[in-house]
């Protein structure tokens, strides 16, 4: 194994190892400021993080507005006081050790009034912003607004080229590096492009060679790429590490920092980790952001993929093949399906799934009531969390602050689920019944000899461990 040295980012020298931020309270100030105290770059969400009250009792986010946009306003302020809550404590911890980043979504709703409310009420104790999810073309005007550097998360070196040549190259200086994530390893949303086959995972090596060639063609050969989705033990990257073709490489690591004391997530939570198998984390399209996300098979994915299985076509008229007459909602309002498809209509019926809900896409889907009741309660409480949603319709723009399109049943309401699990995934039933998002590597954990006998390391015992190659 080559030996790990520090490396160059963001103005100092840290060890080449980056937590991963995973949003709504799950990389908080506790774990990111031990992981920068450790040596390491250390990552808190900015995603609704959690915030206390003058007791430094947690302070449940339950919304009053009643309207969306009302619930909107509180939503961000609820995200303003949370991030600067994470950061305090993040700083404190880290004791001027290692470096502190912030990660946010530049699809969640406000992203940018967030995050600039954050960075204002706790000047000088970020050191970076991480942010991926959608195309953040704003993120350097703001770090170059409070003076710190911007790490922007891509897929591909088509997608940096756009964001280096509309924007980032006004604020190359601030640039700290360049996260690039794995769309078919990394856990959480991915940035498969409509080009690539989520079945078929690419070699990450090439890819990230491509960025690399791209951004020596910038003048940025010495910024650090950091590798995100797969990593695990760092002798399997040996041909990486101090690779001069690839250039200044760091790793990034998402999932195992989850099984760690300081981790803010419950015992059920850190237990099934313990007991996932190759395979059990399944790469989804049901998300309401409208991208592929990995998480693991638990009865949430489960009743999704069986809700969107129990799913006809339908027409308002009469057309070809679809002439069988269906009444739909409490009116009964006629619609029409094929045949075949009544016949398969009538054994959900019979099953319990009585209820149908239409989607854009002139479908129909098809659901127990309580399940019913469950999705239009969801989607009329609605705060906003996204900067368009698809179960919702909500979208950010005015005047109407719709889509303009049907909300789409056949998702689901992200922040009340990541919420849930968050905050009580210490009982089973949360940890099985809400999106459980994870890496495809999880099921390493079962494996590896470092987690034996069901052993949970400390954030620093992690680091020292990853340290030495494994």
């Amino acid at each position: 194994m080559r030996t790990i040295n520090a490396i160059r980012m963001g103005g100092v020298d840290v060890l080449p190892i980056v937590e991963g931020g995973k949003g709504v309270a799950v990389s908080n100030g506790l774990s990111s400021g031990n992981w920068a105290g450790a040596g390491g770059v250390g990552t808190f969400s900015a995603v609704n993080a959690d915030s206390y009250d003058e007791r430094g009792e947690l302070i449940a986010q339950r919304y009053h507005g009643q309207t969306r946009r009302e619930r909107h306003e509180e939503l961000i302020e609820f995200a303003i006081r949370g991030g600067i809550a994470q950061a305090r404590r993040a700083y404190d911890l880290a004791a001027g050790k290692g470096r502190l980043h912030a990660n946010i979504l530049w699809e969640m709703g406000g992203a940018e009034r967030v995050i600039t409310g954050v960075l204002e009420g706790a000047k000088g104790l970020i050191n970076g912003l991480t942010c991926g999810a959608g195309m953040p073309y704003r993120l350097s005007d703001i770090a170059a607004r409070f003076g710190v550097h911007y790490y922007p998360i891509v897929s591909s070196a088509r997608a940096f080229n756009a964001l280096w040549r509309r924007a980032y190259s006004k604020a190359a200086s601030l640039l700290g590096g360049v996260v690039y994530e794995d769309p078919w390893l990394a856990g959480g949303h991915n940035g498969l492009s409509n080009g690539e086959d989520p079945t078929k995972p690419e070699d990450p090596y090439p890819r990230v060679l491509a960025l690399r060639t791209l951004m020596r063609g910038f003048g940025l050969g010495d910024t650090p790429i950091i590798m995100a989705g797969g990593v695990w033990w760092l002798e399997e990257w040996q041909n990486w590490i101090d690779n001069p073709e690839l250039g200044p490489i760091a790793f990034q690591f998402g999932t195992r920092p989850l099984l760690t004391q300081e981790s803010p997530i419950g015992e059920a939570w850190k237990r099934r980790l313990l007991t996932l198998k190759e395979g059990d984390v399944f790469l989804n399209h049901f998300s309401p952001t409208g991208f592929y996300s990995s998480a693991v098979n638990n009865d949430f994915i489960k009743e999704l993929r069986a809700r969107n299985e129990r799913q006809v076509a339908y027409t308002t008229e009469p057309i070809g093949e679809h002439e069988a007459e269906y009444g739909v909602g409490p009116r009964r309002r006629l619609v029409y399906l094929t045949p075949g498809d009544l016949q398969h209509v009538r054994g959900w019926e019979a099953a319990g799934f009585t209820e149908a809900l239409r989607t854009p896409d002139s479908t129909l889907i098809f659901v127990s009531p309580e399940k019913a009741q469950e999705i239009v309660a969801d989607q009329v409480a609605c705060m906003g969390c996204l900067t368009q949603c698809r179960f919702s319709n909500w979208s950010h723009e005015g005047p109407e602050f719709n889509t303009g399109k049907k909300a789409d049943p056949r998702s689901f309401c992200i922040q009340k689920t990541l919420q849930d699990i968050v905050h009580t995934s210490d009982q089973p039933a949360a940890v099985e019944n809400n999106l459980m998002f994870s890496g495809h590597n999880a099921f390493r954990f079962a494996s590896d000899s470092f987690y034996s006998n069901g052993f949970i390391p400390t954030v620093k015992q992690l680091v020292e461990r990853i340290m030495t190659g494994r």
